[in-house]
């Protein structure tokens, strides 16, 4: 993540699939050396230039230790496990890390749980399943709407939208661009209907233009709060934190407030009866020890086992009392008989209701097929339930169609339609639907399935995933106006990415390019530490989302330009694969533009405004104070221009009066 350069920068792919062919072109965008190896003798090229952009290719077993220290694994940085066997990887990921402790291992793995475990054993690892990355873009696709990501932080949702400004918009000539950022949004790109600025950087637009009728504006906002109990407190605190007694009592009233309105009634007197049996159990037994100390504990938690199961007549059924019994105790012996009674029944219906709702829940057929404007997703693998769950949480009208049946556990909400293609089609009301996902793991029957939708409505949203690229290239001749997805082009930037120790938590397609939500952890060495967020924003292209200080403090969403970056803080950024190469480098663009401040009204402007220049400038409040002292002058710090311009801003709130000129 931009570390000194200490660091050697030679990678190794292991597997040239099309995942890892594609991780080798995304990896030599850095201008790095990649080394692979390849299991098979005669690899199919995909990319068809991509034996030039290997530095060095070995064949044979990635397990093997001797063919890693070949390949050069203890001078490499990372080394990327992208074969399509799981067990390869996670095998040569054990010899990788024996051989070099320090490589950071990036593998292609499904195994959630086992990557969890693998992570805490082997350490600076990441695993990714390269086939349910580019899942939100293929859900989102399908909307043909404003959205364009969409993807949580912090139990908070965050939204990319992009927007078409009508007359009626209530942004419409009443507000400035700079005016849209605010706590919880914050502007991406501007462009006019006539001047369609290049998808290179976030930052090409004018804060000082005025929103007109025809602009497009795209944005990131935070839209809602998601629950998720009990994520209250950050898991990355110690174990003896987690069991705190403070902590275990929040934990347990937030987890009996959530079963309490989610629960059934017969649930909750279920609950309530355990507890008072439980009670009354524990009661029985002390009072019986207690009033005959000759029994051992075990005893006493027989008899008011006895009595709380309704065994009162075994204890007491005779005529005449098998032991002298205090008139209270008795009394509360014969109240345990009643309630233990009472909870069988209890119990008893409590257990007829789910063997009941188990019986109706599996007779329970699936919804009807939507009659309009839904969405049908063909191939309900991994990536297809991935997909519909995304849908679904979008609350978009849905049908699913698969080959073979599913369990009925499988999606149960969603209409299923299952047998050959040409029939099921005709069952999907294809006609009147507004998009189709199409996901299967055969490219040619995608392209297949993708031209009869057409014939059959053509105003139908196409969506088409495909693998290779020369195929990809046909298909989007055949169908112009499909939306065609390389899933592995989606994912080898997620894969080349995390090599370069980056934590990328999600990614989307924005403009029709890659863009990350990526992770820093600010050390000493990073070229991020010590830099205003302005300067990382504009200098290296990058939107910052989230920033904290420490695991301690709370987070901040869209934070402010002002807050400089320190070792420990925690950054959270969206980036193009351009933008991280700039991080990685320490390539930031330099600032060229100057404020010249001509005048201040009063004394307490004169304060004001050094304050604001040494806070939005990044230099000393002594400067500021000085130069602010000496006006008229130009402000002795370079600036990006939208930095420059918000200062600018700020002084003339203060009465200090300001302009903007480019350095010569």
């Amino acid at each position: 993540m931009g570390d000194s350069a200490s660091k050697t920068d030679a990678f190794l792919v292991c597997g040239l699939g099309s995942l890892g062919q594609y991780c080798v072109s995304v990896l030599k965008e850095f201008e790095v050396t990649v080394n692979a190896i390849e299991a098979s003798q005669a690899p199919i090229w995909e990319l068809p230039e991509l034996p030039t952009l290997v530095d060095r290719l070995l064949i044979g077993d990635c397990r093997q230790p001797a063919l890693l220290e070949q390949a050069g694994i203890r001078q490499c940085r990372a080394i990327l496990l992208v074969t399509s066997d799981e067990r390869v990887n996670i095998a040569a990921a054990f010899a990788a890390r024996s051989l070099n402790p320090n490589i950071r291992l990036v593998v292609r793995s499904a195994q959630e749980n086992l990557n969890d475990l693998l992570g805490q054993q082997l350490g600076n690892f990441v695993a990714f399943e390269a086939t349910q990355l580019p899942a939100p873009s293929f859900a989102l696709a399908a909307l043909d709407s404003e959205t364009q990501g969409l993807f949580s932080l912090e139990n908070q949702r965050l939204r990319i939208s992009t927007t078409r400004i009508r007359a009626d918009h209530h942004w419409c000539d009443r507000r400035l661009l700079y005016e849209l950022n605010t706590p919880n949004r914050r502007l991406l790109r501007h462009f006019r209907a006539t001047v369609i600025p290049p998808a290179t950087s976030f930052y090409q637009w004018d804060p000082d233009t005025r929103v007109q009728a025809g602009d497009t504006i795209t944005y990131i906002e935070a839209t809602e709060a998601i629950v998720n109990v009990p994520t209250v407190y950050n898991q990355r605190r110690g174990a003896w934190q987690e069991m705190h007694p403070v902590l275990l009592w929040q934990t347990l009233r937030q987890w009996l407030s959530q079963f309490w309105r989610e629960s059934t009634q017969t649930q909750r007197v279920a609950l309530l009866s355990s507890v008072v049996m439980a009670s009354l159990f524990i009661s029985g037994a002390v009072l019986y020890k207690l009033q005959y100390p000759q029994l051992n504990l075990q005893e006493a938690l027989n008899v008011s086992l006895v009595l709380v199961i309704g065994g009162f007549d075994n204890l007491f059924g005779a005529l005449t009392m098998p032991f002298p019994i205090p008139w209270w105790l008795h009394l509360f012996s014969v109240g345990m008989t009643i309630a233990g009674t009472l909870f069988i029944g209890i119990l008893y219906a409590t257990l007829t209701e789910r063997v009941l709702a188990a019986r109706f829940q599996f007779l329970k057929r699936r919804p009807p097929v939507p009659k309009a404007d839904h969405i049908v997703l063909v191939g309900l693998g991994r990536v297809g339930q991935r997909v519909a769950t995304l849908l679904q949480d979008l609350k978009q009208p849905l049908v699913g169609v698969h080959a073979i049946a599913l369990d009925h556990g499988v999606l149960p909400q969603i209409p299923l339609v299952t047998g050959n293609i040409h029939g099921t089609l005709a069952r999907v009301n294809l006609i009147t639907a507004k998009s189709m996902i199409i996901v299967t793991d055969d490219e040619v029957t995608n392209l297949e399935i993708a031209l009869m939708a057409q014939m059959v409505n053509p105003d139908c949203n196409l969506v088409v995933r495909v693998f290779d690229p020369a195929f990809a290239e046909h298909v989007t001749q055949l169908l112009p106006t499909a939306r065609i997805l390389r899933a592995y082009a989606l994912s080898a930037a997620a894969f080349a990415a995390a090599a370069f120790g980056e934590n990328i938590l999600s990614l989307f397609r924005l403009n029709d390019r890659t863009t990350l939500v990526t992770e820093y952890n600010i050390d000493a060495t990073d070229t991020l530490n010590g830099r205003l967020l302005s300067d990382i924003a504009y200098g290296y292209g990058v939107v910052p989302i989230l920033h904290q200080k420490s695991t301690r403090e709370p987070v901040r969403l869209m934070p402010s330009d002002d807050i400089r970056l320190q070792v420990g803080d925690r950054l959270i950024v969206l980036a193009s694969l351009s933008g991280l190469q700039r991080v990685e480098r320490g390539n930031s663009k330099a600032p060229r533009w100057q404020v010249q401040v001509e005048k201040a009204v009063s004394e307490e402007a004169i304060f004001e405004g050094a304050g604001a220049i040494a806070r939005i400038s990044g230099c000393g409040i002594g400067t500021a104070r000085s130069f602010m002292s000496q006006l008229p002058g130009t402000v002795p710090v370079l600036l990006h221009k939208h930095q420059a311009q918000r200062l600018i801003r700020e002084l003339n709130k203060l009465q200090v009066f300001a302009s903007l000129q480019r350095a010569s």
